[in-house]
């Protein structure tokens, strides 16, 4: 039997096989089993919900957030369009909404719209 491998984007070993896949029990990350892992060059981010995320994607947010610097809350629902990737985070995008432009936010109070 081989050995499951430690997680590619979190790198924790808290991983399984299911079928044709491994997953990370703490990140929730799958990649194919039968290439042990996905490019290594490659960053995925994902949303709250596990979604692909890209630039220029919409993305909603899903829990009123306290911004830094701003007396205005980014409210539940709030669009940010044309989002850009952060280079080496797969955490954190930055975007801009009607009332806060530069924001850096976690993608785990994001979802794809």
């Amino acid at each position: 039997m081989t050995a499951v491998p430690a997680c590619p984007q979190c790198t924790l070993a808290n991983t399984y096989r299911d079928g044709e896949l491994f997953i990370c029990a703490d990140c929730g990350f799958e990649w194919p089993a039968s290439g042990e892992a996905p490019a290594g060059d490659e960053l995925i981010v994902r949303d709250s919900n596990g979604n692909r995320l890209a630039e220029g994607d919409t993305v909603v947010v899903i829990k009123d957030l306290k911004v830094k610097g701003s007396s205005i809350p980014l409210k539940q629902g709030t669009v940010i369009k044309q989002i850009r990737l952060v280079d080496g985070d797969a955490e954190h995008i930055e975007g801009h909404s009607d009332k806060i432009k530069g924001l850096v936010l976690k993608t785990c109070f994001l979802r794809k719209a």
